[in-house]
């Protein structure tokens, strides 16, 4: 066959695909008897939200007009809710493998661990998260194998490595010298940390984590000091903004807390030591607190035969009801808290058990679910796709069984999920 003719048969292929029913867009209607509103922060009732190519075209009611050959998804007496978003996870993580256990494992593991999880988180009703350190690049793979629907799971924004100093939390500090390695994520300079933030951008950074203070189940490092300078911090926020990414911080102490406030971060990871004067600043500055105060049940619990260090264990009781008396502290103030459970930390897909704690520390339930919704969505700069049930967002959905403005243990046992406008869960 001639090239001519390969090319005119090519033409009329793509032409009667083009033509065919089936590449026409999907339309599905979805019903159920009632609707959680996030952004008007109210149940409505006998809800129909109409989806069309992943979009959502219609929210209204019942009984209004839909496209003849829509297929029609009617949940009953369930409630409706836009996908969760979790701020704060490790798709690559798993609580099983901690401290040195993780050794026994080839370079690759956590990757296709993390294919698991993300199936997992998806289907417990997150259908979105913020993935903020993951080594090897796992979560842009994560990414861009769910993307074109090699595997599933949720949408990932990544912050591929976590930057951090030498010594640091986001260091390796459990290993000797003889064993030790040099790490593309460390910096020890503002300059050098600006050039880490085009680095991990030009790899997939879709956000930037930095490590601002020690942490729990980092080895030698206290919880609470301070590791990265004001000028690194900056020279961190200055050259994500200027790329249009934000920046998120793992701090838990006071001082280091404040100083990446001062610095422009955009988001607090865990800030369990924050004090008045880090309200004052989150206000002023825009910023927001991510505090996973529910993990520290987990590890409490379950870390010792895991493998977690035992100076780990320790500093985690010595700050982990501090935390959650500093988040009802910062509600209190009228500080803008998020959504993040440190999934990884605990056993992802488990995500859901953190509302009910935001809800004993100072949270009515809508607030806590406005936290992993449009406000959320918000600290992404994804409003126009996640966060809501809205016109023009994606067709993401979750629903319980009964309500969860009256009990937000519901959110624990979602039982319906659709992601774009195709069902991921289902039962009955």
């Amino acid at each position: 066959m001639s090239k001519l003719r390969r090319a005119i048969a090519v033409l009329a292929t793509t032409a009667l695909v083009a033509l065919a029913p089936g590449a026409m867009a999907k339309t599905v209607v979805v019903r159920a008897a009632h609707m959680i509103d996030v952004m008007g922060g109210k149940r409505v009732d006998d809800a129909q939200v109409v989806i069309a190519d992943g979009r959502i075209t219609a929210v209204g009611h019942k009984g209004d007009a839909v496209p003849a050959d829509a297929q029609v998804i009617d949940l009953g007496g369930r409630t409706l809710l836009p996908g969760l978003i979790d701020m704060h996870v490790h798709l690559t993580g798993d609580p099983r493998f901690s401290g040195y256990t993780s050794l026994q494992f080839t370079d690759q593991f956590a990757t296709v661990v993390g294919v698991a999880n993300a199936r997992r988180t998806l289907e417990a009703g997150f259908t979105t998260v913020r993935n903020v350190g993951s080594d090897g690049f796992g979560d842009v793979a994560l990414r861009q194998a769910i993307d074109i629907d090699e595997i599933p799971g949720p949408r990932i924004v990544t912050a591929t490595y976590a930057l951090g100093t030498t010594g640091g939390h986001c260091d390796t500090t459990e290993l000797p010298p003889a064993l030790d390695r040099t790490w593309p994520n460390i910096a020890n300079s503002p300059e050098e940390f600006r050039a880490l933030v085009r680095k991990m951008h030009k790899y997939g950074a879709q956000v930037i984590k930095i490590c601002a203070t020690g942490g729990v189940l980092s080895k030698t490092d206290a919880v609470g000091a301070q590791q990265m300078t004001f000028e690194e911090m900056k020279a961190v926020a200055d050259e994500a903004h200027m790329l249009g990414l934000r920046v998120a911080a793992h701090a838990h102490g006071t001082q280091g807390i404040n100083t990446a406030l001062r610095a422009g971060i955009d988001t607090i990871e865990h800030a369990s030591l924050a004090d008045a004067e880090s309200f004052r600043l989150a206000r002023q500055m825009g910023a927001a607190l991510d505090m996973d105060i529910y993990n520290d049940d987990y590890i409490l619990s379950e870390g010792a035969k895991n493998g977690v260090f035992p100076e780990s264990l320790e500093k985690e009781r010595l700050i982990g009801r501090k935390q959650r008396e500093t988040f009802r502290a910062a509600h209190a103030a009228g500080v803008t808290l998020l959504f993040g459970t440190d999934g990884g930390v605990y056993p992802n897909g488990d995500n859901a058990r953190q509302f009910a704690k935001m809800v004993e520390w100072g949270m009515t339930p809508i607030e806590a679910i406005q936290a992993a919704t449009t406000t959320a969505a918000k600290y992404l700069d994804r409003t126009a796709d996640v966060g809501a049930i809205a016109t023009g967002r994606y067709g993401d959905l979750i629903a319980v069984d009964g309500d969860p403005l009256a009990d937000v243990r519901q959110l624990e046992h979602v039982t319906f999920v659709m992601k774009g406008g195709e069902v991921v869960k289902t039962a009955g």
